[in-house]
């Protein structure tokens, strides 16, 4: 009885007309107890028993144990939180991302001589390892231009209020020489690079539906319009290392996570204004990976939002056919090698001529261990969407928003046909004998 008193005078108080009222709290007489001291016959909440640990801005740790039936004077009623906006209750999201002394970075890899990860998704050297009580990944980038702790931490503040499934999350960075140390949460799971071709097993792959790669399809594009158009806020985020190896597949629910997210901005990878930004250009203009690299991210050397849409309709293509971006055939009449790109396959695939039309050749182009099982209007209709991405004109391309969205129509559509051509699991077959 006495507990549910307190929840009640907690919360907004219900009063029965017939009553009579109870004193003030700012009476002296009516002063609450300590939350530590204990009535006759009465047991202390869990909420009130505790001096919270953290502080009172974590929103997930504290706030229940201090706003209690003894602190009400000083706490607004919840009504009157309820009608915060959104805008102001991103800006009250913890800031779960900082940034680690170095001799944390080391203590966690064991002075850099721990166990390496071997990691498809970044040419950088990394660790896995226990970082502040959570699994993570660490990853050494070389800092492209100087920064202070201050530019460092404003870059940080941005990207640690970004909070969306498809992105591994940044937990925090360390600085030490020319070097940066990227902290990502560790993902279960598999590069996509390698679910789409396993060396050991090329016949295999645990992608082996339709409706599997067209998830994989929504998760990254869906992430990547986050990054271009809401994680930034005002500032044009661009991820630049949009890849098939930089994505992980989760297991056991085979979603998709890009990873590297903020890893461009905070390794100061991005656009540059100045005179200075020329030389930078040149510089990393051979810091890309091959077969995902726009033309003009080859010319400049400068990722821009439009190259990461050129790299995305590049991963499309690859779900749909599970081969690499590029590679060669031995071409017996010359007897040399020729550069074969997905791009210029699916062309042919869609736009090419013969008598066969566009079915019969998407049914050859597409992943044969899809089993020639998928519905050939929703992948006709996706190749375009990727050709369109993969332009050589940046200004022809289309945002991310676009992609996502006609993506996500396709995923539904995909999803009905699925549903309809489902084996019927109400018929029974049996093998015993007659």
């Amino acid at each position: 009885m006495c507990r549910s008193k307190m929840a009640v005078r907690a919360s907004e108080p219900v009063r029965n007309p017939n009553s009579v009222p109870r004193p003030a709290m700012s009476d002296p007489s009516r002063t609450p107890r300590n939350s530590s001291s204990k009535s006759q016959g009465e047991k202390p909440s869990s909420s009130s028993s505790k001096t919270p640990k953290t502080p009172l801005s974590d929103p997930f740790r504290g706030t229940s144990s201090s706003y209690t039936a003894a602190s009400t004077s000083s706490y607004p009623p919840p009504s009157v939180s309820s009608h915060a906006s959104l805008s102001s209750l991103r800006d009250t999201l913890p800031e779960s991302a900082q940034i680690y002394d170095f001799s944390e970075i080391r203590a966690a890899t064991n002075n850099f001589l721990g166990k390496r990860h071997s990691s498809t998704s970044s040419s950088s050297q990394s660790w896995r390892c226990v970082v502040s009580g959570k699994d993570a990944l660490v990853f050494q980038r070389k800092l492209r231009k100087s920064m202070t702790r201050s530019d460092v931490l404003q870059k940080l503040t941005v990207i640690s209020k970004s909070h969306f499934t498809s992105i591994v999350k940044l937990l925090g960075v360390s600085i030490s020489g020319e070097h940066i140390y990227l902290v990502y949460e560790f993902v279960q799971g598999s590069d996509l690079g390698l679910c789409l071709r396993n060396k050991m097993n090329p016949d295999f792959t645990v992608l082996s539906t339709w409706m599997s790669r067209m998830q994989i399809a929504t998760d990254v594009a869906h992430g990547l319009d986050y990054i271009h158009n809401t994680a930034g806020l005002s500032i044009d985020m661009v991820h630049k290392h949009v890849k098939s190896s930089g994505i992980i597949v989760t297991e056991p629910s085979f979603n998709a996570k890009i990873c590297h997210f903020g890893a461009a901005e905070l390794c100061g990878e991005t656009r540059e204004d100045g005179p200075q930004a020329t030389a930078a250009a040149a510089e990393r203009q051979f810091e890309g990976v091959r077969g995902y690299m726009s033309p003009e991210f080859k010319a400049t050397g400068v990722a821009t939002q439009k190259s990461d849409v050129y790299a995305f309709g590049v991963v499309i293509l690859e779900l749909m056919t599970g081969k690499e971006p590029v590679t060669y055939k031995f071409d017996r009449s010359s007897g040399n090698y020729r550069l074969i790109s997905v791009i210029e396959t699916a062309r042919e695939a869609v736009e090419g001529g013969g008598e066969e039309g566009v079915e019969g050749r998407l049914r050859r182009w597409t992943d044969k261990r899809l089993r020639d099982s998928f519905p050939v209007d929703a992948a006709e209709k996706l190749t375009r969407v990727a050709l369109q991405c993969v332009q050589e004109d940046p200004d022809k391309r289309p945002d991310m928003k676009w992609v996502a969205g006609k993506i996500s129509k396709l995923y539904l559509a995909s999803k009905i046909w699925a549903e309809r051509v489902k084996f019927p699991t109400e018929i029974s077959v049996s093998l015993a004998p007659r």
